[in-house]
């Protein structure tokens, strides 16, 4: 566009000088050449007053130290506080962006942008969000993260008194008959473990007995009747609801959920068998390739979106966005949130943001201020050289007009 303006107004001086030897060899056309020449005379001088004019807002027109030429790499740092204050008076200051944003539904379009399977949201959000995932696992140092991980959960953990918590969980789960399900799990399984075990409970009656009820053979049928009496008092706690042993377990249950409550011997046993726990190095180990498991299992995810867990992440996001969408409390909700945010980071980072903008402008030389204000107006500026170099030869039409009626 820089090369068309000045080509053009190098047209409108050749056809000046052509039109001028036309005059003088032909003078029976000096009436219609007259009106052209006024035409060329007229758009040579818009033509060089508009590039005297774009040229002087960026730079010294052919270098000369013209006054109030050059006046953006001049007014630099002027400028920059212009846009910075143009910048927080018109969209930083929290009363413009509430009523801003104020009719916005954030939460709808979101919704719209994740449910729309056409948008290619989904694919996007997904592969973004999975490389990055796996991007910062393994930029971590998986024993110090390890480490770390740990240490924190064994602060958290130190913070929390174990023994009331849990004394409140079994309260609860008694009130609720939720441990009758655990007890009678329990009786079962002292069932399998004698049945599996049969031979050696006869072997320990056996080494017992004297050598007189082996030699008559008595300590077998003691170590059946053993057996027997252990596999009906089992089968009996299991279908009799109100069996004494089990009453009495489930009185037992109670009284330690209460001293797990009120019992400080038992709270301070609790504590030191937690904290002891915490110290024991065989934890530590445990835990930290538990972690590495963990961290090489989710890379291996994450790297693979689309075969690992695309399926739900498309799901998820999927429901996520039709919920959005047709959702008028969750819509409210979100968008409340968002407002508040948005509100909260202009009252709170308008002013550094402002001053940012007007720190960075200052900072670049005046070149490049010229260059990236020049590139940003781009081609109007050149259709200004245009249009002065078109409307001046058509003013001068006009007056050549006039001169020749009066």
């Amino acid at each position: 566009m820089r090369l068309f303006a000045t080509g053009l107004l190098l047209f409108m001086a050749v056809c000046f000088v052509v039109l001028r030897k036309l005059a003088a060899w032909h003078p029976e056309w000096h009436g219609l050449l007259g009106y052209a020449t006024a035409f060329t005379e007229a758009a040579m001088v818009g033509g060089l007053a508009d590039w005297f004019a774009v040229t002087a807002l960026f730079r010294r027109p052919l270098g000369l130290p013209i006054p109030h030429t050059a006046i953006v790499p001049e007014n630099k740092d002027r400028i920059a506080d212009s846009m910075a204050a143009f910048l927080r008076d018109n969209f930083l200051t929290p009363q413009v962006v509430a009523r801003r944003v104020g009719s916005f539904n954030f939460a709808a379009a979101l919704g719209g942008f994740l449910s729309d399977p056409a948008s290619g949201a989904q694919p996007r959000l997904r592969a973004g969000a999975a490389n990055l995932l796996a991007d910062v696992l393994e930029s971590l140092d998986p024993e110090r993260m390890g480490t770390q991980v740990r240490a924190g959960l064994a602060r958290q953990l130190e913070r929390v008194e174990v023994s009331p918590l849990a004394g409140q969980m079994l309260s609860a789960m008694i009130v609720d008959k939720r441990h009758l399900p655990l007890i009678d799990g329990a009786i079962r399984w002292a069932g399998e473990a004698l049945e599996a075990n049969e031979e050696m409970v006869r072997t320990m009656i056996r080494e017992r007995a004297n050598a007189l009820l082996r030699f008559t053979g008595l300590d077998n049928r003691i170590a059946n009747s053993v057996l027997d009496g252990l596999y009906k008092l089992l089968a009996e706690m299991i279908v009799q609801p109100d069996h004494p042993l089990k009453v009495k377990l489930e009185s037992m249950l109670e009284g330690l959920a209460q001293d797990l409550q009120t019992d400080p011997n038992l709270r301070a046993k609790v504590e030191k068998a937690k904290r002891e726990l915490i110290a024991n190095p065989a934890v530590g180990t445990w835990w930290q390739s538990v972690w590495e498991r963990l961290r090489r299992k989710l890379i291996e995810t994450a790297r693979n979106p689309d075969a690992a867990m695309g399926a739900q992440l498309t799901q998820m996001l999927g429901e996520l966005g039709s919920a959005l969408r047709e959702d008028p409390r969750l819509q409210s909700q979100i968008n409340r949130f968002a407002r508040r945010t948005l509100v909260g980071i202009a009252a709170r980072y308008g002013s550094e943001i402002v001053r940012l903008v007007s720190e960075t402008v200052k900072r670049w030389d005046a070149g490049t201020v010229s260059a990236r204000l020049e590139g940003a107006v781009g081609r109007d500026l050149q259709f200004i050289r245009i249009n002065g170099t078109l409307v001046g030869g058509l003013f001068g039409v006009v007056i050549h007009a006039i001169d020749r009626l009066l």
